[in-house]
């Protein structure tokens, strides 16, 4: 089995590419949910359903939409590319390609904001979702009945069952994450972040199994402050990740001293880090083996196996299917071999805790 440790719209793009090369029953993904939110009463969990349409393909045209949850699974793995037309918008890279707004439209006569865009077939996701939680079920179970009516067969897992919130630092004040990031477009300066509920969390069942069980464990391409640094302040991850017998590799997200899609170097940069691949490398160093960077940042390979990783060199920029699928075997085939233990130790966790872990605080 390989896990990977996700955010949204990279992981989602990234994932796309390692179901052509290994089978979706093998992948298990642990998701952000510090992005939820509460939007007209619906539990909303943007980066699992972003994960959920990057790998569900359309609906056969013979097949009505309402037996989606009886569908046969798509193939995918061993190279033969199951996703035909995926039902993400690519040019967004979030909610459903073709999807309309008349039910957004609705509410705003009623006076609600309507800044955050779910679309009509969107916004069904997450009416189940809420109906499932109400009754009874826990998010790991909503989350797993919803990825089976697309017809998948990965394994979701969102990082805790117990509500956590990114709030975001500025100066002026505290900010949800999604008021934050789509309501005021992150022009507000960052100046840290905030996990709420984080004291009361654990991961949620299965999420340290899967790690440990793992023969390769995945950081995707996405920001590590506030995709991946939520999942990684859950007590028992950081542990887990470096106790595992597998090798833990990481890919970059920073390109080139860039970020292709997000706010990951305005929030480096608010944190008076750089914005680099050395930087990824040095925020999870405690328990990485090996970092994944672009070709344009080779001058950097370097300074991060300074810090005892290794590294591979590579196209990460995913433009297409096919270069998805070639960055996921690169990736599968850096998860192979031994372990680096040298810099996995309780002492090197210490010391990032501040850093790597966005905030273990209370918001």
């Amino acid at each position: 089995m390989i896990t990977v440790l996700s955010g949204g719209v990279g992981a989602g793009r990234f994932l796309q590419g390692l179901v052509q090369v290994a089978p979706q029953k093998d992948v298990a993904i642990v998701s952000n949910t510090g992005d939820d939110l509460e939007l007209f009463g619906l539990h909303v969990s943007p980066d699992i359903d972003i994960v959920i349409y990057h790998l569900a393909s359309e609906f056969p045209p013979d097949r009505p939409v309402n037996g989606a949850a009886s569908m046969p699974p798509p193939s995918g793995g061993g190279g033969k590319p199951f996703l035909q037309q995926p039902l993400v918008n690519e040019e967004t890279g979030w909610g459903l390609a073709g999807d309309t707004f008349h039910a957004l439209d609705a509410l705003a006569r009623f006076g609600h904001e309507t800044w955050f865009a779910l679309g009509d077939r969107d916004l069904a996701t997450s009416i189940h979702r809420t109906y499932l939680l109400r009754q009874g079920s826990t998010l790991s179970q909503a989350t797993a009945e919803i990825a089976r009516a697309f017809g998948l067969t990965v394994t979701i897992l969102p990082m805790s069952d117990e509500p956590v919130r990114t709030k975001v630092e500025t100066p002026d004040g505290l900010l949800d994450f999604q008021e934050y990031m789509v309501k005021r477009g992150a022009r507000d300066p960052f100046r840290g972040l905030k996990l709420a509920g984080i004291e009361d969390a654990k991961p949620a069942p299965d999420v340290i199994e899967a790690i440990m069980a793992s023969e390769g464990v995945i950081i995707a391409p996405s920001n590590p402050i506030v995709s991946i640094g939520p999942i990684l302040a859950l007590p028992g991850v950081r542990g887990a990740l470096r106790q595992t017998e597998a090798r833990v590799v990481a890919v970059s997200p920073i390109v080139g001293g860039a970020v292709l899609k997000g706010p990951a170097a305005k929030m480096l940069e608010g944190l008076r880090m750089e914005v680099s691949a050395w930087q990824v490398g040095w925020l999870y160093q405690d328990f990485l083996d090996c970092l994944v960077i672009d070709v344009a940042d080779a001058g950097d390979r370097a300074r991060i196996e300074a810090l005892g990783l290794d590294v591979v060199v590579a196209d990460t920029i995913m433009k297409g299917m096919e270069e998805k699928a070639a960055l996921a075997r690169r990736v599968l085939q850096a998860t192979r071999g031994s372990r680096i233990q040298a810099s996995h130790s309780e002492q090197n966790e210490e010391s990032q805790r501040g850093t790597a872990d966005p905030s273990p605080g209370s918001g």
